[in-house]
């Protein structure tokens, strides 16, 4: 368990930019985020959202569940013409509205209930100085706040970037 999954509130206009701009989008990306881990705003008012490493183990259970949009990965990629760049994922204001309310619709508890901890040992699931249940009882939080980010972006209309770090 490595890789952090980030989150990140777009218009449509920005959206627009970033597939065009490669150099805009990552410094977009990089000033929202420092100005918000110096503030840490609730996710319902953040623009950047991170599962930390948690979101493989979402990926995973989201999956098991059956879940309509791929949160973990966004469905569409931006993709740069300098093969240096790498893509993002991204989701429409349109499928954040859909994974919304599913989300809404799947309360940590019963997401949780699909995870088989002996499997997440083998996978590597575990967060860093934890054991299965550890990782699992502490992503709560984190799930929490990812079903109250993508509201707040779905009532604004909002796309969302996705990729992992």
């Amino acid at each position: 368990m490595s890789d952090i999954g980030e989150y990140l509130r777009l218009t449509a206009q920005e959206l627009e930019r970033a597939g065009q701009d490669p150099t805009w989008a990552w410094n977009h990306i990089e000033d929202v985020r420092e100005g918000e881990e110096s503030t840490e705003p609730p996710p319902t008012e953040a623009r950047y959202y991170h599962t930390y490493v948690e979101w493989s183990l979402y990926d995973l259970l989201l999956r098991r569940a059956g879940f309509p949009v791929d949160v973990s990965h966004g469905e569409e990629r931006l993709s740069y013409e300098d093969p240096s760049e790498r893509g993002y994922g991204y989701l429409t204001a349109e499928r954040v509205r859909v994974a919304a309310d599913a989300l809404a619709d799947l309360p940590y508890d019963r997401l949780a209930a699909r995870a088989d901890l002996d499997e997440m040992t083998r996978a590597g699931l575990c967060a860093p100085g934890h054991d299965a249940a550890a990782t699992l009882a502490g992503a709560r939080h984190l799930y929490e706040g990812l079903v109250e980010f993508f509201t707040a972006a779905a009532r604004a209309q909002d796309a969302v970037l996705v990729w992992q770090e």
